[in-house]
């Protein structure tokens, strides 16, 4: 840790002890006693003060994973790098390093080290993996005449998915209407136990499991072993997209940043109704089946996907992503993702939704009178409710 320099504060009171010893020498002794005696003891016990202390280890708490333009708390709490408490605790201003995907305070937070965390709120602004560290920390003495500054060592990373909508009804049923459980609902044939998904009826609950397990745990039947699985391809920028970098600095829109929202809105929608998925994107490929491991799989291939091409032609669904957006295609058919997408899932992207505080996204405005247009006279799939809670939607 480096020695203790002066501050400006601690730079006017040198100055005023060197006019003060030559006023003294020019005069009398008197401004001796009156103004460079206190300076110089206020000095020395400042200088003391700081040296005494010793450069502290940091170790950081982070948020949960979440989605773009959600917020959370990070504390940043402060030990000896040696055994036993940090002593002695002082003041300091400390300041933790962000990416440039992540928003916090504009201003060091104080905090007594080696007594209280410091603590503060970030905002995820992108996607992808998300830094932290070097934590600066600058500790002053009770006058603000000296200060010792710190850079610790100390890195975190976590994962900022990308924000998600609610797909409608007509749209995700279009998909597997022919596979649906409704078809061959052959409840007698019991198949195995599995995660719970958001919709399945309780009277499926297998309750020893769940209670040996602490977890919501499920019987699948013969009918949903067979309920097939839709395969979802995406590509951001086509053909000579170059880097991330270079297709930001080409239009307002990143395509990589679209595409990851309309792959991870539409595999979380049809998970969420009970439908495996296949994801197939730039930087690698998951296959998914309803419950947590499979929502979180898909937001994190989803979080770490760049520009680029797939070779996947046997898709159900394609994402193209480009300057102008994502769109869905189906056979020969286009839908404009920002035209069929609804509300945002969990409100991300409002700036007033915390990743840990819950909420419920309003319902899709659309999705009655497009299930009555697609003969389902009223019928919803289980997923066509408002937004799941965040828990469920990531897989916690």
């Amino acid at each position: 840790m480096p020695s203790p320099t002066l501050t400006r504060r601690g730079r006017v009171v040198v100055a005023v002890c060197v006019v003060g010893v030559g006023m003294a020498l020019a005069a009398s002794g008197r401004s001796i006693e009156a103004v460079v005696l206190p300076s110089a003891v206020a000095l020395a016990a400042g200088y003391v003060q700081l040296a005494r202390i010793e450069e502290p280890a940091a170790r950081r708490s982070l948020p949960p994973e979440g989605f773009v333009g959600e917020t959370g708390e990070v504390r940043l709490s402060f030990h000896s790098r040696g055994a036993g408490e940090l002593s002695p605790t002082y003041v300091a201003d400390v300041a933790d390093a962000l990416d440039d995907g992540l928003e916090g305070p504009t201003e060091p937070v104080r905090t007594s080290v080696g007594d209280a965390p410091a603590t503060y709120r970030v905002r995820y602004l992108r996607r992808g993996e998300r830094e932290f560290g070097p934590v600066t920390v600058t500790a002053s003495d009770v006058f603000g005449l000296f200060e010792r500054q710190a850079v610790i060592e100390s890195f975190d990373a976590t994962l900022a998915y990308p924000a998600c909508r609610e797909i409608p009804t007509w749209f995700r049923r279009a998909l597997y209407a022919d596979d649906a459980v409704g078809a061959s609902r052959r409840r007698e044939e019991f198949d195995r136990l599995r995660e719970y998904a958001r919709g399945d009826p309780l009277r499926d609950v297998h309750w020893p499991a769940t209670a040996k397990h602490g977890e919501i745990v499920v019987k699948a039947f013969a009918a949903e072993t067979e309920r097939g699985r839709v395969a979802i391809a995406g590509e951001a920028g086509g053909e000579g997209a170059g880097t991330a970098r270079e297709t930001e600095r080409r239009s307002d829109r990143n395509p990589a940043d679209d595409l990851a929202s309309a792959a991870a809105s539409l595999a979380l929608a049809l998970l969420d109704d009970g439908v495996p998925v296949d994801l197939t994107l730039p930087n690698g490929e998951v296959s998914a089946d309803p419950g947590a491991r499979g929502r979180r799989a898909v937001l994190e291939l989803a979080a770490r996907t760049r520009p680029g091409t797939v070779g996947d032609d046997e898709a159900d669904v394609r994402v193209v992503a480009d300057e102008r957006g994502a769109r869905y295609r189906v056979g020969d058919r286009a839908v404009a993702f920002d035209e069929v997408a609804g509300a945002t899932v969990r409100g991300a992207g409002d700036g007033e939704t915390s990743v840990d505080e819950a909420a419920t996204g309003p319902p899709d405005d659309g999705s009655g009178a497009a299930v009555a247009d697609d003969g389902g006279a009223g019928e919803t799939a289980p997923g066509g409710a408002p937004s799941a809670d965040r828990s469920e939607v990531i897989g916690r």
